[in-house]
C-alpha cells in the first residue's frame, strides 16, 4: 500500500453515467486524496444530437454525437476531480431491442471475454482497491449497463485482484422520494400531461422490468456526498447535449442536492470484514 495510492475504479456504460450514479463518491474521494479512475465503455453515439435530434431521426450523426459527448465527459471528469479517464470506445448499443444492439462494433455484441481482457489490463495497471459497477440487470435493463456488469465481473476474475466490489443501487424509499419529487415538480410547472418517462418508473417497472433498486435493508453501503452535491450537479450539467433527458437538472442545485446527496451501493465482494451497513466504500482499507 505504501508505494501506491488508494484507488477507486468506476466502470460505467456511457458518458454521463459517471455523474448520475457515482458523481458524489468520485468527487468526495478525489477530495480525500484517493485516486479515482473512470472507465467509460461506450462512445455514447446513441444519445441526443444537437437540438435534441434523436437516434434514427434525420440529422442524427452517431460519430458527431460521440465526439461531442467525449468532450462533455472530459469536462465532467474535470468537475469531479477524476484522476484518470479511460475509454473503451465501443459503439453505443442503444436501448434494448434497437437495431444498434446488433450493429458492428456495438458493446452489446462484443464478446464478454474481449471486453473483459481489455478491462483486466486496466485493472492490473491501476490495481484498484474498490471497484464500482452495475448489478446483473444493469440497474434498469439497459444492454450496455448489463454488458458493463458482465465485463467487470469477468475482468476481476481474469486479473486475480481482490478489491472490494460494489454495485450501484437505490433504496426503495429513495425511489419513492424521486417519484414524489418528480410529480410535484411537474405539477408546479403545469406539465402533468408531459411528465418525463422517469416519473412513471414506479408504475412502469412492475409491469415491464424487474423492480428497480433494493429494499432499504438490503442496501449495504450509504455514502453521504451532500457536500459534493454541487459538483455532481455541475458534472451532469457538463453533459449539456443530453440535458433534455436529465430530469434532475430542472430542479436546481439546492433541491438536486437534497435528493441526490446520498449514494448507495450493495457490497458484493470484500476481504476486509468491515461491518455492515457501512458509510464508506473504503471502510476496512484505511
Amino acid at each position: 500500500m505504501a508505494d501506491r495510492p488508494l484507488t477507486l475504479m468506476a466502470v460505467h456504460a456511457h458518458p454521463d453515467d459517471e455523474a448520475t450514479g457515482t458523481g458524489g463518491v468520485l468527487a468526495r474521494y478525489a477530495a480525500e486524496g484517493i485516486r479515482t479512475v473512470l472507465v467509460t465503455c461506450t462512445d455514447g453515439g446513441c444519445g441526443d444530437g444537437p437540438g435534441g435530434v434523436k437516434p434514427g431521426e434525420p440529422g442524427h450523426d452517431p460519430a458527431a454525437v460521440a465526439a461531442l459527448r467525449r468532450k462533455e465527459l472530459e469536462a465532467s471528469c474535470q468537475v469531479l476531480g477524476v484522476s484518470h479517464l479511460e475509454t473503451l470506445d465501443y459503439a453505443d448499443s442503444g436501448m434494448m431491442g434497437w437495431a444498434a444492439n446488433d450493429a458492428p462494433g456495438s458493446f452489446w455484441g462484443t464478446p464478454v471475454a474481449e471486453g473483459a481482457a481489455r478491462l483486466a489490463e486496466l485493472m492490473l495497471h491501476y490495481r484498484p482497491d474498490v471497484v464500482v459497477t452495475y448489478d446483473e440487470n444493469g440497474f434498469y435493463g439497459h444492454p450496455d449497463h448489463i454488458q458493463a456488469h458482465r465485463i467487470t465481473m469477468a475482468a476481476l476474475e481474469r486479473s486475480g485482484l481482490r478489491p472490494k466490489v460494489y454495485w450501484t443501487t437505490v433504496p426503495h424509499s429513495t425511489m419513492r422520494r424521486f417519484g414524489e419529487a418528480m410529480r410535484e415538480f411537474s405539477d408546479d410547472q403545469g406539465q402533468e400531461q408531459e411528465r418525463p418517462v422517469e416519473a412513471e418508473l414506479p408504475e412502469r417497472q412492475a409491469e415491464e422490468m424487474p423492480e428497480i433498486g433494493l429494499p432499504d435493508e438490503a442496501v449495504t453501503t450509504w455514502v453521504d456526498t451532500t457536500e459534493f452535491g454541487g459538483q455532481k450537479f455541475d458534472a451532469l450539467l457538463a453533459h449539456a447535449s443530453q440535458s433534455e433527458n436529465i430530469f434532475f437538472l430542472r430542479m436546481g442545485k439546492e433541491r438536486f442536492t437534497d435528493l441526490m446527496g446520498l449514494e448507495t451501493f450493495v457490497r458484493v465482494r470484500d476481504t476486509t470484514n468491515a461491518p455492515l451497513p457501512e458509510d464508506d466504500l473504503f471502510a476496512g482499507l484505511r
